[in-house]
């Protein structure tokens, strides 16, 4: 029955949109018959108005031919004209005037619609069914009003002076349509609903779809400014200017234009890329439009065509970053781990690249008078200290580069060009380690220059480190900008371990480190006691952390002082050498406070294992590596409620404090309970096969491993790299334009040394050439002079 009803509806749709067009056509017609009767009484009127001249020219007196006068002019003008007027009468005058005139005046239609193709479909769908089916629930055709309806009743004369020229052609071939085919054929047809599909696809044939169409509109002036604005981004972050406003602003024209015109699908291109993002749509709309015009873009002022191709199938990835062991800090282990972890693959090598010092840095910087005589003397060390931790031998390169020690920032500044010690045949991806740092100084070649892909990986929070030395919020408004730059000059993809970080470009939040499995094995061993039933945790809590007031000792003694007599007998133990050591315990000790002053240790150490807090205040760190060694160990954590510490709250024995005094409670909760044991989700959370996961993910890694493989499997990517390639990119003038600035200022050594650099690490030095056995700076890059 329902469809019985949608082929009696179609029909009636189909009948009614004929029946207006019959009587539009009908109305044309009576009122060219109308305006014809009307001439033809004109023309009967100018019969008596000659009529009546010709009687009134004959009353004139006409002179004799031999008086000696000529007849008047109008005379003989009349007799002239009388023969034609005659005929003219004769002509107007015949009964088939009126039918000349209407053939002559009926409408002409300057548009042709080849209706065959409707006609086709019904007979193509008639001619292949199975036959008439007459069933008792089977309506019948009404041949009648059939008939009625297109006019086959009427005479042939009446139906070409009714109908103009394509309701004719209409007419007659479904005349002989119904003729060929039984009413049953046909109803079966409308019964099965095919009949409406076979109409709407014949229609498409016939009036083009304007998605067919090549031609591709201009680009507006709204898209112009958009395009303008979003690649200026890189330059108008520079002077101040919010990122989220500028795509505000892209977003409003972009929207403008688009209730202007709809260019969501105006070629085949820009819906194969199927994006709905703004930047994107904005990005296939400008390739279009290029591609419409022939256009192809090659790159460039500042492209480099030279870059590695692997050719062996495998790809090289270089871990820049600025510490090495024995120095326990997280430049130096968590990149460690990073380089163990990737070479676990088959698909890429791995080449770990850390700065040397020389025997004088050495000896300020590795804990217990630790020095090494050579480059493979240090790896060795590394090499075993990893090993003892992870479980397994890695298979990946250890290579060293010039660097000096900074006592000022406490930090190890390169030396010379450090991309300069990564061969060229290994230039593929490159991952530099705290990349601000590497970058400050850096004089030499554009990193994104030499490899196909550049991700950094932010560790630190230089600008709360900043803000507490003198003038320090001037000095930090200067680094924020100066961060700014280096990362757009020398980075494809930036990952910030948490929101704790300045807000760089090119750069999202995720925490892509993990925890030496050592802790975890801690952990394990600890669940095992408490199944058994054995006392897990006999000591209450501590605090590990290099002692200098920014690791979070100013937060801790300010909180333990301000609620001496809230926690009354409780005693902390603090493990931790630095610089600031005799002064924090010093200032402790003045405010007589219960704090226990240890030296510094391994956090896997066996004598922490029986804390069963870890108190962490500090708000100055990014991610603290401490906080999450404790958490796999099974301890409770008390830290601030701060962005550095996000990761860490899906774990419910991680406890955060908003407050001084919800400190306090925190604290006595944390005493008072047993911590809760780590399901198996919550271990691999804190793994490194999960931060390599995410960190494959995060910086692109995994599309950039597998870019080979999805060209040749997948022809959108194609799509997406033509784009990319036809399109010019003034962010790419833009970053380019800042990496030659900052190489011609830190060229010069007078304003290397105004912001701070370490005089002479425009180059590395002798003792560098001697240890890693280098040719000296004048023979490895030397300036010819005339």
């Amino acid at each position: 029955m329902a469809g019985d009803a949608s082929s009696s509806n179609a029909f009636s749709f189909l009948s009614k949109g004929w029946r207006e067009v019959r009587d539009s056509a009908d109305a044309d017609l009576q009122l060219i018959k109308d305006r014809a009767n009307s001439f033809k009484n004109l023309a009967t009127s100018f019969d008596r108005e000659i009529e009546n001249f010709f009687n009134s020219a004959s009353s004139f007196s006409v002179p004799a031919i031999g008086s000696g006068s000529s007849p008047p002019a109008e005379i003989e003008f009349v007799k002239k004209l009388q023969p034609k007027i005659s005929e003219f009468r004769r002509v107007y005058s015949s009964p088939d005037f009126s039918k000349t005139v209407l053939e002559k005046w009926k409408p002409r239609t300057r548009i042709r619609i080849d209706l065959s193709a409707i006609k086709n479909a019904i007979v193509s769908e008639v001619e292949d069914g199975d036959g008439v089916i007459d069933g008792a629930g089977m309506r019948k055709w009404n041949r009648v009003r059939f008939r009625e309806f297109w006019g086959e009743n009427e005479s042939e004369e009446v139906a070409v002076t009714r109908d103009w020229e394509p309701i004719q052609a209409l007419k007659t071939r479904l005349r002989e349509f119904e003729k060929r085919s039984s009413s049953a054929e046909m109803f079966e047809s409308f019964k099965n609903g095919d009949f409406v599909e076979k109409v709407k696809s014949s229609l498409r044939s016939i009036c083009k779809d304007p998605e067919d169409s090549k031609e591709v509109p201009p680009l507006g002036v709204p898209e112009l400014l958009a395009c303008l604005v979003r690649q200026s981004g890189s330059f108008l972050d520079q002077i101040g200017i919010r990122t989220d406003v500028c795509d505000k602003i892209v977003e409003n024209l972009c929207n403008k234009r688009k209730n202007q015109l709809l260019w969501g699908s105006t070629s085949g291109e820009t819906s194969i890329l199927g994006n709905d993002s703004v930047n994107d749509e904005l990005d296939s709309r400008v390739a279009s439009v290029l591609e419409s015009t022939g256009h192809c873009y090659d790159g460039g002022f500042w492209t480099d065509h030279g870059k590695h191709i692997p050719s062996d199938g495998k790809r090289h990835v270089a871990i820049v970053t600025t510490a090495s062991l024995p120095w326990m800090t997280g430049t130096a282990v968590n990149p460690l781990f990073r380089a163990a972890y990737l070479a676990q693959s088959a698909k890429q090598s791995v080449t770990l690249l850390v700065p040397w010092l020389s025997m004088s840095d050495q000896e300020l910087v590795y804990p217990n008078h630790l020095t090494f005589s050579s480059p493979e003397e240090q790896e060795t060390y590394i090499r075993k200290w990893l090993e003892e931790r992870i479980g397994f031998k890695p298979d990946f390169k250890i290579s060293f580069y010039p660097g000096k020690f900074s006592k000022e920032r406490r930090s190890i500044i390169p030396a010379g060009d450090t991309s300069q010690f990564i061969p060229s045949k290994d230039a593929d991806i490159a991952i530099l380690e705290e990349p601000e740092h590497l970058n400050w100084y850096h004089h030499g070649r554009r990193w994104t220059d030499k490899f196909n892909h550049v991700v950094g990986v932010v560790h630190t929070n230089y600008l709360e480190y900043i803000k507490r030395e003198k003038n320090g919020a001037l000095q930090a408004f200067l680094v924020k900008h100066i961060n700014n730059w280096v990362i757009r000059a020398y980075c494809h993809k930036v990952l910030r371990l948490s929101a704790a970080t300045q807000d760089l470009p090119k750069s999202v939040i995720c925490n892509v480190h993990g925890v030496n499995p050592k802790f975890l094995k801690i952990g394990e061993k600890i669940d095992e006691d408490r199944k058994l039933g054995n006392i897990t945790f006999s000591k209450g809590a501590y605090f590990l952390g290099k002692m200098v007031w920014a690791k979070g000792y100013r937060e801790l003694i300010d909180l333990l002082a301000k609620h001496k007599h809230e926690l009354d007998g409780f005693n902390l133990d603090v493990f931790g050498n630095g610089e600031d050591a005799h002064e924090v315990q010093s200032t402790a000790k003045k405010l007589e406070l219960n704090v226990n002053f240890l030296r510094g240790r391994d956090h896997a150490d066996d004598s922490l294992h029986d804390y069963k807090v870890f108190i962490n205040p500090s708000v100055s760190d990014v991610l603290c590596t401490a906080t999450a060694e404790a958490l796999a160990m099974g301890k409770f954590v008390v830290c601030a409620d701060h962005p550095s510490n996000d990761f860490f709250r899906s774990f419910p024995n991680c406890l955060t404090f908003k407050s001084s005094e919800d400190f306090v409670a925190k604290v006595k909760e944390a005493l008072e309970n047993e911590p809760h044991p780590l399901t198996p989700e919550e271990r691999y959370n804190l793994s490194w096969e999960a931060a390599t996961q995410r960190f494959l993910e995060y910086s692109d890694l995994n599309k950039v491993l597998n870019s080979d493989k999805e060209l040749e499997s997948n022809g959108t990517d194609r799509k997406a790299i033509r784009k990319s390639i036809s399109t010019p990119s003034l962010t790419e003038v833009v970053d380019g334009g800042l990496a030659f600035a900052h190489y011609c200022l830190t060229g010069n050594e007078l304003l290397r040394l105004c912001t701070g650099a370490i005089p002479g690490t425009r180059d590395y030095d002798r003792q560098h050439c001697k240890d890693l056995r280098l040719l000296p700076p004048q023979v490895e890059n030397p300036i010819y002079t005339w």
